[in-house]
């Protein structure tokens, strides 16, 4: 699987971009309704640390995207 760079309208908390609520694909807006799941992957090698989601959308599909937190980039699976 390989990922796409998005662009996510995210809720803010004290840590920053801490949840999805809404994301672009194509310039279509996608609409998260619900998160599935959550976790965080860390590498010990490179410090990297990703935050990854489960999203429900508006159109009732299911995707993966997590969020880069040194970069603060975040990105889609592409199937």
């Amino acid at each position: 699987m390989s990922y796409e760079n998005i662009k996510v309208i995210a809720y803010s908390g004290y840590r920053g971009a801490e949840s999805p609520r809404a994301f672009f694909i194509n310039d279509e807006k996608i609409t998260v309704v619900e998160i599935v799941d959550k976790w965080i992957e860390e590498s010990l090698s490179n410090r990297m640390r990703k935050r990854f989601f489960i999203v429900k959308t508006n159109d009732d599909q299911h995707y993966k995207i997590y969020i880069d937190e040194k970069t603060l980039e975040w990105f889609c699976e592409i199937k």
